[in-house]
């Protein structure tokens, strides 16, 4: 089995994801939907291993026999670039094929909230872009990057694992390191990356204590920050930093947080009606209110806070999800099943609340 056929397949038909696993046929995310490849063959143990030795170096391959799991970037010339996930499972290789484009889309192309391009454009802070496993996080990074790279002159440092969007220096000076590759930890890199005289850096997961306390330090210096959780809001999303800190140094946290986070980004993919998805932002604008509530540990106020502030740019998830029902392009079994429950979404259907508007 060729797995440059395969990943042409996935192309042609439009799917976001490949999984091959024994004793299975090939199965495609199509649209957010498993779709088995009934007229191919089930994979067996030898298929498996020789697809993972076609896409693998030796290297990477003593990697994943000394952690079970490994991450790597896979690319077919002339044709797309791939997020790859092997893990072991009940003794074989299961292997996930994520799709990323060569050139990383534009804030416009994805229809992004217009807000992204100013914040991609201060000069200092804390971006945070959260959501599940899957919701585009590295693809919103990805088309701010590039608008910062179109317009202004910055030093850029990334650190992701892997690799997904590969960029060509514009205005922007722009250092990709992979995490295995280049380096062996998001903590390390980035403690290195301050070094190298950066305007701008990227942490592809804000995944433990070091490299989130260096994060904020570098915000505090001077340095725009951008980084991804596995957070569902924005309020969660503070929580998440602070619990992260024993609680002896939390007060301080809380304080420096308050003090350097700009914006809190939280996307879910939706499915569309016309077929598709479309991602959902719950957007916050740090202001002076937001930053008293991060400081005295009142998490509870920042969603009413969000969802009376839309005339500066702010709207809940809530809102996001009934505006796109609003203009016909989520159904509403759809949005139902990404906000709290049916009246929820009629009362915000009936008030047509003042939405973010989109240029």
């Amino acid at each position: 089995m060729q797995i440059d056929e395969l990943l042409k397949l996935m192309v042609d038909k439009g799917a976001t994801d490949l999984h091959l696993k024994v004793p299975s046929p090939p199965v495609l995310r199509i649209d957010g939907m498993l779709i088995l490849q009934e007229d191919l063959p089930p994979l067996t143990v030898e298929d498996i291993e020789f697809v993972f030795e076609q896409v693998t170096i030796q290297e990477q391959r003593d990697a994943f026999v000394r952690e079970r799991e490994l991450d790597f970037a896979y690319s077919v010339p002339g044709l797309a670039r791939f997020r790859v996930s092997a893990l072991q499972q009940r003794g074989t290789v299961s292997l996930a094929f994520r799709l990323v484009s060569i050139k990383a889309p534009s804030i416009d192309e994805l229809g992004l909230p217009q807000i992204c391009k100013e914040l991609i454009l201060q000069p200092n802070g804390l971006i945070v872009v959260t959501g599940p496993s899957g919701s585009g996080k590295s693809t919103t990074l990805a088309a701010m990057i590039s608008y910062l790279n179109e317009n202004k002159m910055r030093n850029i440092i990334t650190i992701e694992d892997p690799i997904e969007y590969l960029f060509r220096d514009q205005k922007c000076i722009i250092h990709q390191r992979e995490l295995g590759t280049d380096t062996r930890s998001f903590s390390t890199a980035l403690i290195h990356a301050l070094r190298h005289d950066p305007d701008v850096i990227v942490i592809g997961e804000m995944r433990d204590l070091s490299t989130i306390t260096t994060a904020i330090t570098a915000a505090e210096t001077g340095h725009l920050v951008l980084g991804t959780l596995h957070t569902i809001d924005a309020a969660q999303t503070v929580d998440r930093l602070v619990d992260v800190f024993p609680a002896m140094q939390q007060r301080q946290i809380r304080l420096q947080l308050s003090q350097v986070l700009q914006a809190v980004l939280s996307q879910r993919l939706l499915s569309c009606i016309a077929g598709g998805r479309i991602a959902a932002f719950e957007i916050m604008i740090v202001n002076s209110v937001i930053r008293s509530l991060v400081r005295d540990e009142k998490l509870f106020e920042i969603t009413p806070c969000i969802e009376m502030s839309t005339g500066a740019g702010m709207q809940t998830m809530e809102q996001a999800v009934a505006d796109l029902v609003r203009r016909n392009i989520v159904s509403q079994e759809e949005a139902v099943m990404q906000i709290n429950g049916p009246i929820g979404l009629q009362q915000l259907l009936q008030n047509g609340a003042c939405l973010l508007k989109r240029e």
